[in-house]
């Protein structure tokens, strides 16, 4: 029988990589996707695809945590809040700007995402729960950090029934500390489907192509050698 691995699946580039591992690695996949009133809802459409992919979408779960959007304090949740292009935010490409968290962090999101995924593992009897946090390539999120994922670890042990009983969950970051470029040729070797992913920030059918985000995914495909395959605004 194979073990079993939450993946929590936001539908964009690396926690679809993060399927793609957990899948080689042996792991009977159980997705988790957050609906959290995202101004890029339309990640949730590519979640359900990626799901479809791998043909585990009787085994995926849409959790609603719509009062993130009513708690606001992010451009991800706020539509006061506007985001940020390439080169106003805390690192744009080759650009660093300072230590300045981003206005697209969104507080407390990652700690509510493995708090759900760990309840999800212990009822389906998981052993792992896979999270595509990056600390290299990334946008200065405190909750991205190696640190803040071995914390999270040491609560569940104390936590939870398994845990107690010395069985344990653990949290697998395989792109922590991997380049974006990195993370895409690993991907491509695994043959996940880029196509069905997306990581604009302003939640459009076609890539913006000038956020943080889409632009360290069009670096990352740069770098790799490879050519992204979703669509983008003017492209």
């Amino acid at each position: 029988m194979s073990p079993k691995a939450v993946v929590i699946l936001s539908g964009g580039l690396d926690s679809t990589t993060c399927m793609g591992i957990a899948r080689e690695a042996g792991y009977e996949l159980y997705p988790i996707t957050f609906d959290y009133g995202q101004r890029h809802r339309i990640e949730l459409d590519n979640a359900r695809q990626v799901a479809e992919y791998y043909r585990v979408q009787h085994r995926h779960r849409v959790v609603q945590l719509g009062f993130l959007r009513e708690f606001g304090g992010s451009a991800l949740t706020d539509d006061s809040i506007a985001v940020p292009k390439a080169h106003e935010g805390a690192k744009s490409g080759d650009e660093e700007s300072g230590s300045d968290i981003p206005v697209t962090y969104v507080p407390g999101r990652n700690l509510l995402f493995l708090s759900i995924a760990t309840s999800f593992a212990e009822v389906t009897g998981a052993e792992a729960i896979y999270i595509g946090v990056n600390a290299l390539d990334y946008s200065g999120y405190p909750d991205c950090r190696p640190e803040f994922i071995a914390k999270v670890e040491e609560v569940i042990a104390l936590a939870t029934k398994v845990g107690v009983e010395g069985r344990g969950i653990t949290i697998e970051t395989p792109l922590i500390s991997m380049s974006k470029a990195e993370i895409i040729r690993e991907g491509t070797r695994l043959g996940v489907p880029y196509q069905l992913t997306t990581s604009c920030y302003n939640g459009q059918a076609e890539a913006c192509g000038d956020c943080d985000s889409c632009r360290l995914r069009l670096k990352g495909f740069a770098e790799a050698g490879l050519t992204d395959p979703i669509p983008y605004v003017g492209r």
